[in-house]
């Protein structure tokens, strides 16, 4: 045996030698010296290519005092009867001009073996609670002349310690989470690359050993998924580490854990979750967080569908709160907010640093002495920008398998987008613009374009399914075909003839027993009739004779009204329906009902002014059931309006796809719509389509359909 007084370097490792103990003829040094190397194999490795192995004794790259193999030194056993004396941390244990302290390694990390093992037999903690203070101390701290404290530990000494507990990893039961929770609450992001690759060795070591520990392990790396605390990367001593290689980091060391324990994904999922930022949160750190879950897919493929699911739903609640908030505005104030808000000020997280926490391009400020008002304003600006930054994550996350992948990946890429709408986009009102990853989407090729309306259709047709998802389904169609650019005319003329089929079978089945218009008994027979009159606003071109007959829609704008005929089943239907006792027209959304009229008259299709007028002095009310209109699901999709001194409830105007507003997503939807056009011979701007598209863009279409509203009132 081999006694540690004849190891010792000297009198400063702060051993006694008791002078009972004979030293052998040969002593055998507790560690070969180790030769510095002159460079770092000449090339600086990405984190990611960092070796982080298992075993506790393996070498650092980069790092002087890394442990050899066990094939290179001698064994040693330390006699327990050797007294152990602490140094406190003063100057005398700073590092020397050659970088090296007085405590080696192999020293330091018998000490922390001592510390924990006392701790755990309950017979003394002073050494352990000395361990824990070294990963307590801020390495930012000063004194009142602005210096560093004497007590911070040195980067050496910091070290060593974490080789201490990574070698004594299997000893951290329960009863050791002080110092466990200290560790992984100290600041590592902005250390050097040899210290992240060693704490990231202690964290999957830990959660592999100690699986008590792999929530609180988990939960500390997606704390650094959202925005990073101020002064993180900047530590005293260090080079700065912008957030974008934090960020690289923090997903090195989850990527090992994950690799350390595949079962681990069970608990990552609802942890991601729980730590969702709030509400309350900046857009800063809202796109940082979606940013970085997006990112976790890249390795753990297995919470794909977890991850995007949690998105689209923080989406889609975000979507909603500010359809919510605009509407308490007027309408100048709502394109105020919007223009008030270019591309540029989108900004993502990893490209801002500490400097930027203040613009208010990347935060709302918290002031209390600024104006209710001004405050509004501000919290709505902030979700729109929050909305528009997730949502292009999401874009640019869905763009590879529709731009290059195979037809089976771009399937199953619409796949999951499909189960999203169906289970998260579809039920929620008032969803404005997450919607638009499937229009986007699902028309990149006929197949898919095909896969989104048999879906819509199935969704229509399926009587098992709530009143309200079948409404809203219709609405989701109707809205799709009717501005989706890349459907082809062939597609409307199809979904057409399907719904009109499908008004027909409704008026059949509903007319016997109907007394007047009433939306809540009818409401699949008034969704439908709704898409209808909606896709002939749009899309009229594409339903007359000539369009059958091959003329595009610049020589159907060129004909004569008299000119422009419609296939009799068309017309045959339609007219059915408007002149049945179920009168559509009166539940129907007045804007839509009144464009309709205007482009039905003038191109000879239907005459339904007469309608109008008498529909006017319909009173809904006597074919009401009190009880009936306490149903909550209906306060979602009707609308109250007031005719005279009728209190009446008809289907809102509600389309999925009306014009995109996003400053910064909206790049992705070029090309994508169809504009509204001008009748020709009927609407007084049609020589300037083009700044009447703006128009309707900017205002909507409820907007644009509801301008011949008031011409034909006037």
């Amino acid at each position: 045996m081999v006694s540690l007084a004849s190891a010792s370097r000297g009198p400063a490792t702060g051993l006694h030698t008791p002078s009972k103990m004979i030293a052998p003829s040969s002593p055998a040094p507790i560690l070969k010296n180790a030769k510095t190397p002159t460079s770092a194999s000449g090339i600086k490795h990405r984190m990611e290519d960092l070796d982080l192995s298992l075993s506790p004794a393996s070498s650092i790259a980069s790092d002087p005092d890394a442990v050899p193999s066990p094939r290179k030194k001698t064994r040693v056993q330390f006699d327990e009867d050797v007294e152990m004396r602490e140094i406190p941390y003063s100057d005398k244990t700073q590092p020397s001009s050659h970088g090296t302290t007085d405590k080696s390694a192999a020293v330091v990390r018998e000490e922390v073996r001592r510390a924990i093992q006392r701790h755990v037999s309950g017979n003394d903690s002073e050494a352990y609670d000395r361990v824990k203070e070294v990963f307590t101390i801020d390495p930012r701290r000063r004194d009142a002349s602005g210096m560093p404290l004497s007590n911070v530990p040195t980067h050496n000494i910091l070290k060593h310690h974490l080789m201490g507990l990574l070698s004594n990893v299997a000893a951290l039961d329960r009863s050791c989470n002080g110092v466990v929770q200290t560790v992984l609450n100290s600041e590592w992001l902005g250390r050097d690359a040899s210290y992240v690759k060693l704490y990231i060795r202690f964290l999957g070591n830990l959660s592999a050993a100690q699986g008590s520990y792999l929530g609180s392990v988990l939960k500390m790396l997606t704390n650094y998924m959202g925005e990073l605390p101020k002064g993180t990367g900047k530590l005293p001593g260090y080079p700065h580490v912008s957030p974008a290689e934090a960020y690289t980091r923090v997903h090195m060391a989850l990527r090992h854990v994950m690799q350390l324990v595949p079962s681990g994904s069970g608990s990552l999922s609802p942890i991601i979750s729980s730590q969702f930022p709030f509400d309350t949160d900046s857009a800063k750190a809202n796109i940082a967080y979606t940013q970085n879950l997006v990112r976790v897919i890249r390795y753990a493929p297995e919470l794909q569908a977890d991850i995007l699911a949690l998105i689209t739903e923080k989406l889609v609640k975000i979507d909603v709160q500010i359809q919510v908030d605009m509407e308490d505005l007027e309408d100048e104030e709502g394109e105020d907010v919007l223009h008030d808000i270019s591309p540029e000020t989108v900004m993502f997280a990893e490209d801002l640093d500490d400097e930027d926490d203040d613009d208010d391009n990347a935060s709302v400020l918290s002031d209390d002495s600024i104006e209710p008002e001004c405050r509004r304003l501000k919290a709505i600006k902030e979700n729109i920008l929050k909305l528009d930054g997730m949502i292009d994550t999401l874009f640019d996350y869905y763009a590879p398998p529709f731009t290059s992948g195979t037809l089976d990946d771009k399937e199953n890429a619409l796949d999951l987008l499909l189960t999203h709408f169906q289970t998260i986009i579809l039920p929620t009102y008032r969803s404005r613009h997450s919607q638009f990853l499937l229009f986007h989407f699902s028309q990149s090729s006929p197949t898919l374009v095909d896969r989104f309306a048999a879906t819509c259709v199935q969704l229509i047709f399926n009587k098992a399914q709530p009143a309200i998802l079948r409404q809203s389904a219709a609405a989701y169609l109707a809205s799709f075909v009717a501005r989706g650019a890349h459907i082809s005319s062939d597609v409307v003329r199809d979904v057409f003839d399907l719904l009109s089929t499908h008004l027909d079978t409704l008026r059949q089945d509903y007319e016997p027993s109907c007394r007047g218009p009433d939306l809540r008994r009818f409401g699949p027979f008034y969704s439908t009739a709704q898409a209808l009159l909606y896709i002939f606003c749009f899309r009229w071109r594409d339903l007359t004779t000539a369009a059958l007959e091959g003329d595009s829609p610049s020589q159907i704008d060129d004909l004569e009204p008299e000119d422009i005929a419609f296939p009799p089943s068309i017309k045959e239907t339609i007219h059915k329906a408007i002149l049945s006792k179920l009168n559509p027209l009166k539940v129907c959304s007045p804007a839509i009902v009144s464009q309709f009229a205007r482009m039905s008259q003038h191109l000879n299709f239907i005459y339904v002014f007469t309608i109008l007028e008498t529909n006017k002095r319909l009173r809904m009310s006597t074919y009401r059931n009190l009880a009936a209109l306490s149903d909550p699901r209906f306060s979602q999709v009707e609308r109250e309006t007031r005719a005279g001194d009728d209190l009446g409830y008809q289907l809102d105007a509600y389309f999925p796809f009306d014009p995109y507003q996003l400053p910064r997503s909206r790049r992705w939807l070029e090309g994508d719509y169809v504009n509204w056009r001008g009748i020709p011979g009927l609407d007084d701007g049609d020589e300037d389509d083009d700044s009447e598209d703006e128009d309707v863009e900017e205002g909507g279409d409820d907007e644009g359909l509801s301008e011949g509203t008031e011409t034909d009132d006037e």
